[in-house]
């Protein structure tokens, strides 16, 4: 029996839900009968009783039909909408109201709503029960023959049955839900286990995996460099060796990726810092990715601010890796064109180096439906476009993760198509205060031929060992070094290498971890404990297929000299050899012969930015200002009959006025469209890190809704509407240029831009509302109106475009006179710096007379005077000007 109830209602498998509604029916059900049975006993009044009653039965049947059709939710909110609307209220009225039993079972109808009903139901529910014991209350206070009254012994029993009743029933069920909850964690606690136990036997196999792969490939990379060193071999020898050290490498790249994911979903990636030099590592980088480029015909820029420094604190290995798959994948997706690195750093506020590495190419570019998935692991966007395009999607996933670790950012700009920008920016510590000046960078790249092999040093009396399980990688490493006329000794395990180091002293020992007999790490130890040995203090240096900075670590750990990593280049062998060798046992080569193919320049650049501020030609600037800062225009166009012209470029206001006014024919302006800003924004990106467009009003033209929808394709700008135009949009502008050179970024700087606006007086009295007529600013019957009853409208505008401040009536003359008054009165010269008139069609004499008028009460040095650009005169017409401001 107890094994049924254990089977049927703490049935693990099932859900907690389920396991609480069937234990919670129950109990209550238990309570119900227990209740009904004491009322029979206590002779109460039959209404109650009957009441208790068909509720056991109905809740007997609810709960016994949601079980077996699995219906929970149903059945327990069934069950509660009885107890809050029937069950209470009328053992409530029944049972003696506030003096009887039944107040303390509303707090039990609270309880169980909280443990089976889920969701809106459960709030709803609760609320419903509040307003029936609220009303429940109200009822029986002021309508007291509701209440069937009790007598006074059968009250304290009913009240005192009914208060252990509901705290026995409360506990169980609490109890029982804090043992499911407890239950439900121990599962989930073993579940953890077992993940953490799978990742780790994930982490192992990959780790294992790399092994086993990267000691063959270190024999077929060693043995194919042996092939290249030798003279005289027919070019398609070469050409088929060279493939085989191109796959080969190819191969090492995906074995490092997988590996590298592993280790970053695991959470054990970690960043070793060491000091680098910045052209040492620029130069590995160039040699690595110049011939792909020059193998699809691309040409492979370079450039490097002179003030970065020459040397850094930081994990080199990573920031290369990031690089490499970054270039890598620019050159794989571009068809033609360029690919540019550029290079830059600036100060950071905690003394740190920001290293701002840009690459920049002109390829297939990325869809801005796929740039929130650039970066996720094993999906590769755009597959359709890139089914010929070799790779497995983990490059860019794993750019991001190293980007992250380090405390860096990685940013993009891309418009399909035409090309994209990857911005990278990482922290780094700076060495000393030595900068990389104008750097030379030697590429030596190979399409069609090989890289000749040049001995660089003579060592006859060094002798080495080398320890390792494989043959042929004993073959390679004498090999790669037979040229130095080192004495090489070789044997397959830990124990040989003990029987050597006790006979013969050794300049250094490269010793392999896994070995059958001694492991490697076993043998260092008994080496450097050999009480008769000859190798105590010999240099050991670990050349092994385990590849990962952890590895490195623990090899340093224990005892390990130095580490190298299968397949091992012979250039890299030379090296270390270089570095343990006694100094007197070295013979350099004097090899004046030049092997280089290409020698690259590294050419410098000019700085970029860090932010930018851009704006429309509708900005209405004086060009002496404006050349003065670093503002980039984008230009609108004046669409007439006789075609389209660039504002301010190929046509001027007085042109298009005076086509209009002897014509008779319309002309109207432009916003660029989503293309052309798109356009604009990649060129201002070229020369700025950020960018920040700042446009005319919102509601006027569609410039600013263009500008939003090109800026969706870059990270890296940000669209601020003036709510303003002409030479209001301008003052804004030079304040954003201003407050950029003070130093404010970020936040702060798009919240002083936005506080500005709100500073602005931006608005002017139109001549001739026929302008406005024909833009679709005011309808033809205003228009008729106004020039029947010689009103000249003063125009301002916000956000939501422009709208009438206030009308000047009377001849052109009196309007203007009454509207210069008007804004000489507000301005106070104190406030501002600068009081711009923006005019468009106004004769000299008449601009003449407006500045003469303002000179009296401003200084004369903060008056400017401004042509309205022919985008803004066209809309405007003849006669019309402003007295345009920012407050301080």
């Amino acid at each position: 029996m107890k094994s049924k109830i254990i089977k049927d209602y703490l049935d693990p498998d099932l859900p907690i839900k389920n396991q609480l509604f069937r234990v919670i029916t129950n109990v209550t059900l238990l309570t119900l009968a227990l209740i009904t049975f004491i009322s029979i006993l206590m002779r109460e009044s039959m209404a109650d009783i009957m009441t208790l009653a068909c509720a056991f039965f109905v809740f007997l049947a609810i709960s016994y039909f949601s079980i077996k059709k699995d219906k929970i939710t149903f059945g327990a909110n069934l069950i509660a909408l009885i107890i809050i609307f029937v069950v209470l209220p009328m053992s409530f009225f029944t049972g003696g109201g506030v003096k009887g039993g039944t107040p303390i079972w509303f707090v039990f109808c609270f309880v169980y709503i909280c443990l089976v009903v889920s969701g809106k139901t459960k709030v709803v529910m609760i609320a419903a029960a509040t307003v029936v014991v609220v009303l429940s209350y109200a009822l029986s206070y002021f309508v007291p023959e509701l209440v069937t009254k009790h007598s006074e012994h059968i009250t304290y029993f009913d009240s005192l049955a009914s208060v252990l009743l509901v705290s026995i029933t409360v506990s169980i069920l609490v109890s029982f839900q804090a043992y499911l909850y407890g239950r439900q964690y121990e599962i989930t606690k073993k579940q953890k286990k077992e993940i953490e136990e799978l990742v780790q036997a994930q982490n192992h196999f990959f780790s294992s995996m790399s092994h086993e792969i990267r000691t063959p490939v270190n024999s077929i990379i060693g043995l194919d460099e042996m092939i290249l060193r030798e003279e005289n071999l027919p070019d398609e020898v070469v050409e088929d060796a060279m493939g085989i050290s191109s796959s080969g490498k190819m191969l090492l790249t995906l074995i490092n990726d997988i590996l590298d994911m592993s280790k970053i979903e695991a959470g054990n990636m970690e960043i070793v810092s060491s000091e680098y030099y910045v052209g040492e590592m620029l130069s590995e980088l160039v040699n690595m990715h110049w011939s792909l480029a020059e193998e699809k015909g691309l040409a492979l820029h370079v450039n490097v601010d002179e003030t970065v420094p020459a040397k850094l604190r930081g994990d080199e290995i990573r920031i290369k890796q990031v690089l490499t798959n970054v270039l890598t994948n620019a050159i794989k997706y571009t068809r033609e064109g360029s690919v540019t690195l550029s290079i830059q750093s600036e100060e950071s506020e905690n003394g740190q180096i920001i290293m701002c590495y840009s690459i920049e190419d002109t390829g297939i570019g990325i869809k801005n439906e796929n740039i929130p998935y650039l970066f996720t692991a094993f999906k590769r966007v755009d597959q359709e476009e890139n089914r010929y395009i070799e790779g497995t999607g983990l490059g860019l996933s794993i750019v991001k993760s190293f980007v992250d670790l380090m405390g860096g950012e990685i940013t993009v700009d891309s418009i399909y198509t035409k090309g994209s920008v990857f911005l990278i920016k990482i922290p780094q510590a700076k060495v000393d205060e030595d900068q990389i000046g104008q750097i030379q960078i030697e590429t030596k790249h190979a399409i069609g031929k090989r890289e000749h092999y040049r001995k660089t040093f003579d060592a006859p009396l060094a002798n080495i060992l080398v320890a390792d399980d494989n043959e042929t990688n004993l073959l390679v490493t004498k090999k790669l070094l037979r040229d130095t006329g080192i004495t090489i000794d070789t044997v397959s395990n830990g124990e040989e290498a003990l029987g050597k180091c006790i006979r013969k002293k050794y300049d250094i020992i490269f010793m392999d971890h896994f070995m059958p007999e001694m492991d490697g790490i076993t043998a260092l130890h008994r080496i450097r404990n050999q009480k008769e040995g000859m190798n105590i203090d010999t240099p050991v240096i670990v050349l092994t297929a385990n590849a990962g900075s952890d590895l490195q670590k623990m090899y340093r750990a224990e005892g390990f000299d130095d580490y190298l990593l299968k397949p091992v280049s012979g250039k890299a062998l030379e090296e270390m050899v270089l570095r343990y060798l006694p100094a007197d046992y070295i013979h350099p080569v004097d090899d004046s012969e030049d092997n280089t193919d290409i020698v690259s320049t590294v050419g410098t650049i000019r700085k970029k930015m860090p932010i930018m501020i851009t704006t429309d030609s509708v900005c209405d600037l004086p060009e002496k200002m404006l050349a003065k800062t670093e503002i980039l225009i984008n230009n609108y166009h004046i669409i007439t009959e006789k075609g389209e012209f660039l504002d301010g470029v190929e046509t001027e206001a007085e042109g298009v006025l005076s086509y209009i006014t002897t014509s008779g024919k319309n002309a109207r302006s432009i916003a660029p469209d989503r293309e052309g800003y798109e356009k604009f924004f990649a060129d201002a990106l070229t020369r700025a890190q950020q960018i920040i467009h700042i446009t005319m009003s919102e509601g006027i033209g569609n410039g600013y809704n263009n500008a939003m929808e090109a800026a969706s394709s870059f990270d890296n700008v940000k669209v601020i509407e003036s709510g303003s135009l002409s030479t209001g949009l301008g003052l804004l502008v030079l304040y954003a240029d201003r407050m950029i050179t003070a130093g404010l970024q970020g936040d702060e700087l798009i919240n002083a831009i936005e506080k500005a606006k709100g500073k602005l007086v931006s608005d002017f009295i139109v001549g001739d509302t026929r302008f406005l007529a024909k833009g679709g600013q005011i309808s033809k019957s205003i228009d008729s109106i106004c020039r029947a009853f010689m009103l000249h409208p003063v125009l301002t505008c916000d956000s939501s475009g422009m709208k009438p401040r206030k009308i000047m009536a009377g001849r052109r003359e009196r309007s203007w006179d009454k509207y210069i008054t008007g804004a000489i009165e507000k301005i106070n010269p104190k406030e501002t710096d600068m009081v711009f008139i923006t005019y468009a069609g106004l004769s000299y004499k008449e601009i003449s007379e407006i500045r003469e008028r303002l000179i009296k009460y401003i200084p004369a040095r903060k008056v400017m005077v401004q042509k309205a650009s022919p985008a803004i005169a066209v809309n405007c017409g003849p006669g019309s000007f402003g007295i345009l401001y920012m407050k301080k």
